[in-house]
């Protein structure tokens, strides 16, 4: 599949972590989305029905990273493909999430995990 959507940079703050102290208190999490599907039919009609609704796509993650924890954040992304899979007629996802200032003993830009899911025929 070619067509994608693509969702980038979307930022939230949740309570995902191993450590007790970014349980406690937090911090930002930023997660990039590529939605594959057939935009043939979007592009034609130009009606939003042929597609996907992308604040609510925003609004899904949004509810996944602020409103549940875990401790991974393959965890989070792997969470984050299923509920688009199962609330979104696309074909497959992409999901990036980002942990901008992990917890690390240095200077690091951010901890990424990166799943791509595919909806099973």
């Amino acid at each position: 599949m070619a067509d994608r959507i693509i969702l980038k940079g979307m930022t939230f703050y949740g309570y995902h972590g191993v450590l007790p102290g970014e349980k406690e208190a937090g911090r930002p999490f930023v997660v990039d989305l590529v939605l594959y599907l057939d935009l043939d039919p979007a592009g034609r009609r130009d009606d939003l029905d042929c597609t996907v609704d992308y604040s609510r796509v925003f609004d899904a993650v949004k509810r996944v990273v602020e409103g549940e924890r875990f401790n991974l954040v393959e965890t989070l992304a792997s969470t984050i493909a299923e509920r688009v899979l199962a609330g979104f007629p696309v074909e497959g996802v992409r999901v990036r999430v980002k942990k901008p200032v992990p917890p690390v003993g240095g200077i690091m830009e951010y901890a990424a995990a990166d799943v791509r899911r595919w909806r099973k025929s």
